[in-house]
């Protein structure tokens, strides 16, 4: 039986399946030959490797596969947003209880921000008001 804890919509990518969401939303749907080869720019990687975490993805119902053509095409499931948004709901949740001022302390405090940054940030926080009150 799925929970929502762990039905596919809640699944959180991991840090080598964030890699090849990140060249599936960059490059757009590929096959495992093209992903192996935006990974390799990093890395070095290996296509079985790169083959086996897509099965896993797909079965996490991380991406999709379309298997209509002779190579199977993989596909993010979700946009990159919406996985971040929900990155960002898991780690304000477990490791920050729920305190979104002390999630944004976290982050400020853990890399520098230019001024452009933090500007950036309140004109972000603006909108975001602004687009709750209407």
């Amino acid at each position: 039986m799925t929970t929502a804890k762990t039905s596919a919509a809640t699944r959180l990518p991991t840090e080598a399946e964030l890699d090849i969401l990140h060249a599936l939303w960059d490059h757009g749907p590929s096959t495992v030959r093209e992903v192996q080869q935006y990974l390799a720019t990093g890395r070095p990687t290996v296509y079985t490797t790169v083959l086996k975490q897509l099965q896993v993805m797909t079965e996490k119902g991380l991406v999709r596969r379309n298997e209509r053509l002779r190579s199977h095409v993989y596909a993010a499931r979700f946009p990159r947003e919406e996985t971040q948004r929900r990155m960002a709901a898991d780690l304000l949740d477990r490791a920050f209880r729920g305190s979104a001022p002390a999630l944004l302390l976290g982050v400020l405090s853990a890399r520098s921000a230019t001024p452009s940054d933090l500007a950036e940030i309140r004109k972000m926080i603006d909108d975001y008001e602004n687009k709750r009150r209407r």
